[in-house]
């Protein structure tokens, strides 16, 4: 038998005659008698409403000097290796989460760069974009690609914080500070321990950031004398700090590296300088102790047979094969002007 029930016009016509005393008391009634599921419908329905929440009010840009502050222990820690073993300094939910701490405040420095004053957020990009370096080489975070787990893109930081430099401070000052960086930052395969993934992708060389920016012959020039006084600088440091063990030069290695990193760079450079009345600068690259191997003989060939010496572009392309047997560049120039093919750079041939 079906259980009849009143529909709402029925039921709100049978509380018309009621006052509100005798809804209260129905209610109550029905409140305490009722099973736990009606209880919990009552109370919700009696319970005051919920403030709605208002959105948070904007706070202002963080003061460039405590981001700074923030990102030089940031920096320190990990450059201790605070982030890697259980220093009390940083808890383990700080070393777990490292990545959103980096990004956090590499966001940060780029924003203080758009502050009155730059200098801190200048200072700040630069001490993120050192620890992003740093990370190529030595293990500050529990991760195998640092850059790749903070999704950090080096170049992208580089490019803003050289804008603001040009913009704020002009092309001398610019090349003055810019420079060196150049030479410790640029990185002929990305700022990625593995070289590939998200990060990767939308890396830039630095040659590349630097040719945009630069608006006149004269800026280039500016940029190519400070280039060269900064490799001064680092000469003259490893020649103070450089050893030998058991054979292996780290001090060599480490100008291979360097003139394989800027090889971008010097080629801009040799399509631009002689046009600028600058091609001595050419030349104190071609022969600076700070660059060494393979490529710096590549980039030595190529000056050579822009001069029209094709004899020495030859012998250059010969000992560059002979140090890189495989590296394609120097295969196409021997081509090109018919430069001997060491033992080793001919079995490469032969293979391909």
């Amino acid at each position: 038998m079906a259980v009849h029930r009143m529909n709402r016009d029925e039921f709100f016509a049978q509380l018309a005659h009621l006052d509100e005393e005798r809804l209260r008391k129905a209610l109550w009634n029905l409140y305490w008698r009722g099973a736990a599921p009606v209880r919990e419908r009552i109370e919700a329905e009696i319970a005051p409403a919920t403030a709605v929440p208002q959105p948070r009010a904007k706070t202002g840009p963080a003061d460039p000097q405590q981001v700074l502050a923030q990102v030089r222990e940031f920096v320190s820690l990990a450059r201790a290796g605070s982030y890697l073993a259980g220093d009390r300094k940083v808890s383990p939910k700080e070393r777990s989460g490292w990545r959103f701490t980096f990004r956090r405040h590499a966001e940060a420095a780029r924003e203080a760069l758009a502050a009155e004053d730059p200098r801190p957020g200048e200072e700040a990009v630069t001490a993120i974009v050192d620890l992003a370096c740093y990370c190529k080489a030595y293990q500050c975070f529990h991760s195998d690609d640092p850059m790749e787990a903070a999704k950090f893109v080096a170049s992208d930081a580089v490019d803003a914080l050289w804008t603001t430099m040009l913009q704020r401070h002009g092309p001398t000052e610019f090349a003055e500070r810019a420079m060196p960086q150049l030479v410790r930052w640029e990185s002929r395969f990305g700022w990625t321990v593995r070289g590939f993934g998200s990060v990767p992708e939308h890396e830039t060389p630095l040659a590349v950031v630097l040719s945009r920016l630069l608006p006149a012959p004269d800026a280039w020039v500016a940029c190519a004398e400070q280039y060269v006084e900064a490799l001064d600088r680092v000469a003259e440091t490893q020649h103070a700090t450089g050893r030998s063990i058991a054979g292996y030069s780290s001090g060599a290695y480490e100008r291979k590296r360097r003139a394989d990193d800027l090889l971008e760079w010097h080629g801009l450079l040799l399509e631009r300088l002689p046009d600028y009345d600058a091609d001595h600068l050419l030349d104190r690259i071609a022969d600076h102790p700070a660059l060494d191997g393979g490529h710096q003989l590549l980039f030595r060939a190529r000056l050579a047979r822009a001069r029209g010496d094709l004899g020495q572009a030859r012998a250059l392309v010969t000992r560059g094969l002979d140090d890189l047997p495989g590296l394609d560049t120097l295969h196409d120039l021997a081509t090109e002007i018919g430069a001997a093919l060491p033992e080793r750079a001919q079995s490469v041939r032969q293979r391909r």
